[in-house]
């Protein structure tokens, strides 16, 4: 079966450089990291550490959302090429439980690719992809 997807315009290592290259240095350490990519899909992984931490022992909601807004950014700019100011211009996200201080996955799928709009399904989970921490629609404009 064929992708409805274009052909992705970044390999995962080339992707991955210009995400770096995008933000400052001292942020990237909140974003995640690319793990993979694939037509229509990006997954990344957050490590989180004690300054994404809130009450409670648990990851912050504004770290998660980071991750997912990231996550939804990486898998558009895997289709469309090196376009640094495709920008969001919703994002919802329902966080379904609480998420402890682990390895977090996102889960980046296309849901449709316009020529000037985006929209993205995000779901976060750690240990199983079966018991969701987050999940998120988003939706990119595209310049």
């Amino acid at each position: 079966m064929t992708s409805p997807f274009p052909p992705l315009r970044f390999d995962r290592d080339d992707l991955a450089a210009f995400i770096d290259r995008s933000f400052p240095a001292r942020a990237r350490p909140a974003l995640g990291d690319l793990v993979s990519i694939a037509p229509g899909h990006a997954r990344l992984r957050l490590d989180p550490d004690e300054d994404m931490v809130r009450p409670g022992n648990i990851v912050s909601g504004p770290t998660l959302m980071g991750l997912v807004d990231v996550a939804a950014w990486a898998v558009v700019l895997a289709h469309v090429g090196p376009v640094a100011m495709a920008v969001t211009h919703n994002l919802t996200i329902s966080f379904l439980r609480g998420c402890p201080v682990a390895q977090v996955i996102a889960d980046a799928r296309l849901l449709k690719l316009g020529r000037r709009l985006a929209t993205i399904d995000v779901r976060l989970w750690q240990d199983s992809e079966d018991r969701l921490i987050a999940q998120a629609t988003v939706g990119y404009a595209l310049p």
